[in-house]
């Protein structure tokens, strides 16, 4: 859900691009882009989300990559552009990493964590052997 239906809010994002353009740095062709993409699908759940958008980032990559890398060895902060290409790769990620906090709730209190392996949810004896146990 989208804070705009959380809120009821009706919100035209094509037309948001439109009447942005005023004023605005962003070259006007890149706001017309926007404005196709959610005049083609309203429901559009963000631009990564359009095929055309997707296609071009996923295609600029490899540079947004180096680009970061190198802002990070020489010591130049970058946080728009770093957090931007976490964001991209965690919207893209199969698994994230949320093993780690599963493990470290079922450690400090007990609250068990799923496997990828099979069905379930479990909790370790940490104290213990560290044998695991099915927890329902």
């Amino acid at each position: 859900m989208t804070t705009g239906e959380a809120y009821d809010w009706d919100i035209d994002l094509g037309a948001v691009a439109a009447i942005w353009r005023a004023g605005c740095i962003i070259r006007a062709a890149f706001l017309d882009r926007i404005r196709a993409a959610y005049d083609a699908r309203p429901d559009l759940p963000g631009l990564l989300s359009d095929e055309k958008f997707a296609e071009e980032i996923g295609a600029a990559q490899d540079d947004w990559r180096a680009v970061v890398a190198e802002a990070v060895r020489q010591g130049v902060p970058t946080p728009g552009f770093a957090a931007a290409l976490s964001y991209y790769d965690g919207l893209r990620a199969d698994r994230l990493p949320a093993a780690l906090t599963q493990g470290q709730r079922d450690f400090f209190g007990a609250h068990t964590y799923r496997r990828t392996d099979r069905e379930g949810s479990f909790h370790t004896l940490w104290g213990g052997d560290r044998s695991e146990v099915a927890a329902g």
